[in-house]
């Protein structure tokens, strides 16, 4: 008895020193399991790539672990894209996306469309995705917008007036709501005073503008673009003011106010150089 309790001891050791080498890994579970997919999430996302900055490399590697466990999870792909697009890699970005869209176009459909608009300026491509995902989901918005206000800038930007002003009266519309009291968000009384310029309809224009800057005094470009409509009406004075209104926003970190500002410039957005520029031929 005595020689063989030091051998058990023996094996105990071996057997519980063979139990810690086990692998660690959690058992693979079923990839279509809203559940199982959640935790991979928390996981990898919330308790992983989330608690760094999406400029480290292990932002990738962290996005990568949640694709080689479930491959059908296109918030990962997302996830993976988001760096890429903040940082102008659009090549490398974009294909992300469109499996995220291949695997959840409800839910990532519009805010493709939102990133062909904004940063790639792919107009067509974005009123393509917006009239799709509007089947999908009706009267739906993204980065809190309808998507008739993008369907607006689309064709703001490509010459396409008559069908920019349907869109941004259906925004409207849609903001106003069944009461017709809902409030319209200030960027698409910008986006309709700057559409009203391009038709030169200057009235109409300063309307918009002014209600724009109703809503917020310091937008930038609503006073610039309301400085352009006043100048075209002959109306120096009141043009310079807002000039100089916007030249003080602008310094004073005034911007649109929207999602993603410092990664994208939006249609028509101004810098402290245009303005400048309109001053000097005021004679300022």
């Amino acid at each position: 008895m005595g020689k063989s309790w030091p051998l058990f001891l023996s094996l105990l050791a071996l057997a519980r020193l063979g139990h810690c080498q086990q692998p660690t890994q959690a058992a693979p579970g079923d990839c279509s399991s809203k559940a199982y997919q959640d935790t991979l999430v928390a996981r990898y996302l919330d308790r992983g790539a989330h608690r760094i900055s999406y400029l480290s490399p292990r932002w990738g590697l962290y996005c990568d672990s949640l694709i080689a466990a479930c491959p059908n999870i296109a918030y990962a792909y997302q996830q993976k894209a988001m760096p890429l697009i903040k940082c102008g890699d659009y090549a490398k970005a974009f294909p992300l996306i469109d499996k995220a869209v291949a695997l959840d176009a409800n839910k990532w459909l519009a805010y493709r469309g939102f990133l062909k608009c904004i940063f790639t300026k792919d107009y067509a491509g974005a009123l393509a995705d917006f009239r799709r995902v509007a089947k999908l989901k009706p009267n739906g918005r993204e980065m809190d917008h309808t998507y008739a206000f993008f369907a607006g800038l689309c064709n703001l930007e490509t010459g396409n007036y008559k069908q920019a002003e349907a869109d941004f009266s259906e925004d409207m519309r849609l903001q106003s709501g069944t009461s017709g009291q809902g409030e319209i968000h200030f960027n698409t009384l910008f986006y309709a005073g700057r559409l009203a310029l391009q038709r030169q309809q200057y009235p109409q224009a300063q309307a918009y503008l002014e209600r724009c800057l109703k809503a917020y005094a310091q937008h930038p470009e609503g006073n610039y673009y309301l400085a352009l409509a006043y100048r075209a009406q002959g109306q120096e004075e009141p043009a310079r003011q807002h000039l100089d209104a916007a030249q003080r926003a602008l310094i004073s970190g005034y911007r649109l106010n929207e999602d993603n500002i410092f990664y994208a410039n939006y249609p028509g957005q101004i810098t402290e150089f245009e303005v400048t520029q309109a001053l000097r031929k005021m004679g300022k």
